[in-house]
């Protein structure tokens, strides 16, 4: 079959790998001059970042599409484990190591938080309990018609929590603080709001805590490379600079896609791993797709965004290791600010990436390279960017939580905000991870990975099922080539 993909983000490139290895004619056309869409890097006055995702979880899914095409991850890909996951700093001055090593966190548990130790283990057996009630039921589940549903166990469907919060169910456990605040912070792995997400996402520290999470030697944008030199070596091309403005319909079936040039391709297959939003709305025009369709994905809430800034610093800092945190004082306020007021936050918890402590030549030699991370709305007439001085008041947050004088050591800074997502990668509203999760039933609500009104249309990525991460986008491409080989005549 002759298949185009939309896209050289994971979701596409995965797509591409596993469609290509199964012998079908793949084009994957791409809006910019490099692939992995959101993932990407920058290397600039002797500094190199990564832009997108930092933490590689859940190894086994790349692994298990690496192998379908015929290849394995550890022949194509050095995993680095970390000893210390991340580093946390408190408001008043706590520190907090995440160690990797159960012994070891227990101990530092201890320190902090000592009648809270066993209510760690106890959360994280109910955390691994949630994950044995939705990674085959929906995780690994395409979720598209009722063949997907009729071996779902209604026990565990009514398991998954979905009827709290993250927020609530989290402060149940832990009497301390410091915990209460660590374990709310991973609803932002999916770009929710602990406060309005469902206790259902208390999965996520089970995926980090309980299996593991790596880094990728030289970065994680060669996991978008790897991806990249397979899809190629299967047979499959990639056109870059090729945007495309149109998807041709012709009686509720795939014709084809029209580019920015004008350029007609005609196809048997498309595969969206642009944002399913964008296809959906923009796309696709009214007379091929319902006005109830279109209404309902407008109504869906995107995630929140990200504000980043690389900054390339003449120092190293001994207190910052490979991931760390600096938490803000009222972690409440700061989500009702990015998800209800639609502002950046007036103090923002900072996340900081600085892969030059793992891979020394990420950074000249006593040098820095700080990914820096804030939470932020999606777009809106609320939050203005083109005039924002957002990043000199995150610098000088980092100034008062320890990182003396960083001002007067930035050598190399950048910038890159919602509008820069949206400029660059059509994203919804800016958003960086597709549709929010604050919402008990939103796994149910984001697009599936086959269109049901368009014959011939599949959609992968973070905007789609199962959700963003680099583990769920592969299995969104996983989940749309299993939909594919199940409808269309191949």
């Amino acid at each position: 079959m002759n298949i185009i993909i939309i896209g050289a983000g994971i979701g596409g490139l995965s797509a591409g790998c596993l469609l290509a290895k199964q012998g079908h004619s793949v084009t994957i056309l791409e809006k910019n001059d490099s692939v992995g869409g959101k993932m990407n890097e920058i290397e600039a006055d002797g500094f190199r970042f990564d832009t997108g995702p930092s933490l590689f979880t859940m190894p086994y899914i790349l692994d298990g599409l690496l192998q379908e095409c015929g290849t394995s991850l550890s022949k194509e890909l050095e995993i680095v484990p970390l000893d210390i996951n991340c580093r946390y700093f408190f408001r008043d001055g706590m520190q907090f190591d995440n160690y990797s090593d159960r012994a070891q966190m227990l101990r530092e548990i201890r320190r902090m938080a000592p009648d809270d130790e066993k209510y760690y283990i106890k959360f994280l057996e109910y955390a691994e309990s949630l994950d044995k009630k939705t990674r085959n039921a929906f995780i690994l589940n395409p979720l598209y018609n009722f063949s997907d549903l009729k071996n779902l166990n209604l026990f565990s469907f009514f398991g998954i929590d979905a009827f709290a919060t993250v927020s609530k169910r989290v402060d149940s456990y832990f009497e301390s603080p410091y915990l209460q605040q660590f374990f709310k912070r991973f609803t932002t792995y999916n770009g929710s709001s602990p406060y309005q997400a469902p206790a259902t996402l208390n999965v996520i520290p089970h995926i980090e805590l309980n299996e593991g999470g790596y880094y990728i030697k030289s970065g994680l944008y060669r996991v978008a490379e790897c991806l990249r030199d397979l899809a190629i070596s299967l047979g499959a091309s990639i056109e870059y600079n090729a945007k495309v403005d149109c998807i041709h319909i012709l009686e509720g079936k795939i014709k084809g896609v029209e580019t920015e040039s004008g350029e007609l391709l005609e196809c048997d297959l498309v595969v969206a791993n642009s944002d399913a939003s964008e296809t959906i709305l923009n796309l696709i025009d009214e007379f091929s797709i319902s006005a109830k369709r279109k209404e309902k994905q407008q109504d869906l809430e995107p995630s929140c965004s990200g504000f980043v800034m690389l900054l390339g610093i003449d120092k190293q800092y001994e207190q910052l290791i490979h991931h760390n945190i600096f938490f803000s004082a009222d972690y409440e306020l700061e989500f009702k600010q990015i998800f209800e007021d639609k502002i950046m936050p007036d103090e923002p918890s900072i996340y900081i990436a600085n892969t030059s402590f793992t891979d020394k030549d990420h950074a000249p030699e006593g040098s820095s390279n700080l990914f820096v991370l804030v939470n932020a709305p999606y777009l809106s007439d609320s939050y203005d960017w083109s005039d924002s001085e957002y990043g000199d008041k995150v610098i000088r947050e980092l100034q008062n939580r320890g990182l003396n004088n960083l001002s007067e050591h930035i050598t190399y800074r950048k910038e890159i905000n919602p509008q820069d997502f949206y400029d660059q990668y059509l994203s919804n509203k800016g958003s960086i991870y597709g549709t929010s999760s604050n919402d008990k039933f939103s796994a149910f609500l984001r697009p599936r990975n086959k269109s049901r009104e368009i014959e011939g249309l599949y959609f992968v990525g973070g905007s789609t099922h199962p959700g963003g991460g680099i583990p769920l986008v592969i299995q969104s491409a996983i989940n749309a080539v299993e939909l594919i080989g199940r409808f269309e005549r191949i």
